[in-house]
């Protein structure tokens, strides 16, 4: 598969993205345990993170305002009062069986992001960015390394409960170029914020794809898969490359898209099918009843304004104006925080 898609003319691409970005606080979402990568596992967890019964959440106040802080970088309104929400599955690296997240009142809503691909500008709408608890780490032990064909699993719950920001895109992006930019967008934005490390490596900003193929002209959406748990720039790429092909071989042989989750398997370079695609009424959300809604107070909204930094577009644009840099190099100085 090429990394530039070559599709056919009788389909548009229609992706929508979900970054996942573990904030850099000391502590976890809920509890006082310690937040760091690595170490030997299971040994920082308490009862509150493993969910044992009797166990009361507290919310971290400064995640919070870090996810206030994204929200208003990226040009969100500020939900004043909100809620946490639980979302109920199953799966082993969740100790408590339900995770707590957000469901219809998340702190920030309706932002957006431009980027610019081969010179050509489009503007990608930010949905919401809404505030989580992320899972423990599973390791699948057998040749495969996944869940299916392993001898066996481990888990380590040293990250469940670490404070988890998710960004979601509307359906705006229309290749895996402008996703790629996007995803470099965002990750330059929260890196000026100084949040989050955004290591991609080890797991602390990751991206899953909602993508469709849909006839041009055509306003209904596809049925759309999602890719999960995607990891580099790269991988982003050329994962979703490969499914616009897929799924345009089997649209063009009058076959029909199936809704389910695919994971990228980075080696074969290939999506391949995990489980059907779940809906919110299968989570069976209902609000947190250990914690009372969040109220964010206009005073506490306008003093996190007042702290943004000069973000990567304005620099540019003093750049530009200031030192009469073309606008290619003031894109590759701002690229990186320390270089601008």
């Amino acid at each position: 598969m090429n990394e530039t898609t070559a599709l056919t003319t009788d389909y548009e691409v229609v992706i929508g993205l979900e970054i996942h970005v573990e904030l850099s606080t000391e502590s976890k979402m809920f509890c006082g345990c310690k937040v760091d990568f690595g170490g030997t596992p299971n040994t920082r967890v308490c009862h509150v993170c493993l969910g044992l019964p009797g166990s009361l959440p507290v919310p971290n106040r400064l995640a919070v305002e870090r996810t206030v802080l994204i929200g208003l970088a990226v040009g969100c309104g500020i939900t004043e009062r909100s809620q946490f929400h639980r979302k109920n599955y199953f799966y082993p690296d969740m100790p408590k069986d339900y995770q707590i997240s957000q469901f219809d009142l998340p702190f920030c809503v309706d932002g957006k992001v431009d980027i610019e691909v081969d010179g050509e500008a489009a503007t990608i709408g930010v949905t919401r960015v809404h505030l989580e608890e992320d899972t423990g780490k599973m390791v699948h032990v057998g040749e495969s390394g996944r869940i299916h064909g392993a001898d066996y699993s481990l888990v380590d719950f040293n990250r469940a409960g670490t404070p988890l920001v998710e960004i979601v895109s509307e359906p705006d992006i229309a290749s895996p170029e402008q996703a790629k930019a996007y995803v470099q967008k965002i990750r330059s934005l929260l890196l000026y914020l100084d949040v989050s490390d955004c290591n991609m490596e080890e797991g602390s900003m990751r991206a899953d794809a909602n993508i469709s193929l849909r006839p041009k002209g055509q306003t209904e959406l596809g049925t759309k898969t999602e890719i999960k748990n995607m990891n580099s720039l790269r991988g982003i790429q050329r994962a979703l490359a490969y499914e616009i092909e897929r799924q345009g071989k089997v649209l063009s042989e009058g076959g029909r898209i199936t809704q389910e989750t695919r994971h990228w398997d980075a080696v074969g370079q290939r999506t391949s099918p995990t489980r059907s695609k779940e809906e919110a009424h299968d989570y069976r959300y209902f609000p947190e009843p250990d914690l009372l809604p969040v109220v964010v107070e206009k005073s506490l909204i306008d003093e996190l304004r007042q702290s943004l930094p000069e973000l990567p577009e304005g620099k540019k644009a003093r750049f530009i104006k200031q030192y009469a840099v073309s606008d290619y190099n003031a894109e590759i100085l701002v690229s990186s925080q320390a270089m601008a």
